[in-house]
């Protein structure tokens, strides 16, 4: 224990500072695949299993899921695939079964499962956001290198061509040195009413205990959490900068080198106890870089109804401006990045006959197998990288419950210096037995 507490106090004083570099452990599976399990049996983990199946060297040896009608169309697809209702169990009994497990289940369980593992030595590939709350996030970066395991966050997106494309383009300084970037989705994923005052009865084949994992106790409304609206509730998801940002902050965060906000200040409503608010504007200040244009830049996030101010938006003139993307001020124009769409410099006419970089493909989920096979590099978006870009995440979502408050950040630390609120709010409670060691 004294050895953990002493790395992990270096580790958190160079997280910052390096890029740091580690090598993981190969397979140790007989036939020399990697033997895998899947936290979550539908949605998202049912669609990462799917991916994966597609690598030769992949094969799904368990599944756990408080669900189990999600289990049928998992075992019509891997039919010897063994099944769990507690993933605590599959972890004990299977622990020399496996070498990888995917952590793609509601936010609120993510640094529990993804801790757990790492703990184990499994390699871990965690859907975004990486953990619910900030000192989980750390907890993972921290214990991911300790144990020397691969790690991937699944941001499919920062492995496309659409994403790359955008990075290349700032890096190259096609639009010059960038001046200020802002962030939007029109997605919706909160709720300004309180939770309901009632009580539904709980379905035979959910265990609700084990669904609440590491939240509070509270009862069972059929359709208000599980399974598709846990995204809108505080204390099982992070709202729509929590599902989007992870994803849509990853090209600004890549391509302007950048690695934890100084401070963060919330312009937009506040989320009530429940619940998270919509039409965010959140504003980061982060130290400058070789790609920006000052010693510091702003980068603001809205969504919802909320949109970049009209002159940053008129700056595509007539084109239609998209739903979801980023739009890069320079000092030589400007880069629209519509999420999941190929990036476009402004004004047209000045980069008429533009050639984009050329970008060898990459798959997100197989670049995963393959440093876990190897051994010899870490995937893209390990957790040395996407940590401290869940955190700005996490850090913007805190900050919409302190409205006009501008929130410093000392990230080494950990910590809200100027808000002893704010501060409080870096780590949760933990419902008793649900703690994380």
């Amino acid at each position: 224990m004294q050895s953990r507490r002493h790395f992990i106090r270096q580790s958190a004083a160079t997280l910052f500072a390096a890029p740091w570099v580690t090598t993981g452990l190969r397979a140790a599976s007989p036939n020399g695949k990697l033997r895998h399990a899947g936290f979550g049996a539908a949605g998202m983990s049912m669609g990462d299993m799917q991916s994966m199946s597609a690598h030769p060297m992949w094969e799904l040896t368990a599944v756990c899921d408080v669900d189990t009608r999600n289990f049928k169309k998992v075992q019509e697809k891997w039919p010897d695939v063994k099944v769990y209702q507690d993933w605590r169990e599959l972890l004990e009994k299977e622990a020399n079964n496996i070498d990888s497990v995917n952590v793609s289940t509601p936010d609120h369980m993510h640094g529990s499962m993804g801790i757990r593992a790492i703990n184990l030595g499994k390699h871990v590939y965690g859907q975004k956001p990486l953990a619910h709350n900030l000192w989980e996030c750390r907890q993972m970066v921290l214990r991911a290198r300790e144990k020397g395991v691969m790690t991937q966050m699944g941001i499919q997106v920062s492995s496309e061509f659409t994403e790359r494309h955008a990075v290349a383009l700032i890096q190259m300084g096609a639009i010059g040195k960038v001046k200020e970037a802002h962030t939007f989705s029109h997605k919706k994923w909160g709720d300004m009413e309180l939770r309901p005052t009632k009580s539904d009865p709980i379905p035979a084949e959910l265990d609700w205990d084990k669904w609440l994992g590491v939240a509070s106790e509270r009862s069972y409304i059929q359709g208000y959490d599980h399974p598709g609206n846990w995204r809108k509730r505080r204390d099982f998801g992070t709202g729509t900068l929590g599902d989007m940002g992870c994803h849509m902050f990853s090209g600004w965060f890549r391509s302007l080198d950048l690695a934890a906000p100084v401070s963060v200040v919330s312009r937009g409503p506040a989320p009530n106890k429940d619940n998270w608010a919509t039409d965010a504007v959140v504003e980061y200040t982060f130290k400058g870089t070789q790609y920006t244009a000052g010693d510091s830049i702003k980068v603001t996030w809205t969504d919802g109804d909320a949109r970049p101010p009209a002159a940053v938006m008129a700056m595509i003139g007539d084109a239609k401006f998209p739903q979801q993307g980023t739009i890069y001020l320079g000092t030589e124009g400007v880069l629209l990045h519509s999420h999941g769409s190929t990036p476009m410099l402004y004004p047209r006419e000045k980069f008429t006959g533009f050639k984009y970089p050329k970008l060898e493909p990459r798959d997100h989920r197989a670049d995963f197998i393959d440093c876990c096979l190897k051994g010899n590099k870490q995937p893209s978006a390990n957790f040395d990288y996407a940590g401290p870009l869940t955190e700005a995440v996490l850090l913007g979502c805190l900050a919409s419950a302190f409205p006009n408050e501008p929130l410093q950040w000392d990230a080494p630390a950990l910590k809200i210096p100027n808000s002893a609120a704010a501060d409080k709010m870096v780590r949760r409670d933990y419902r008793k037995g649900w703690e994380i060691v």
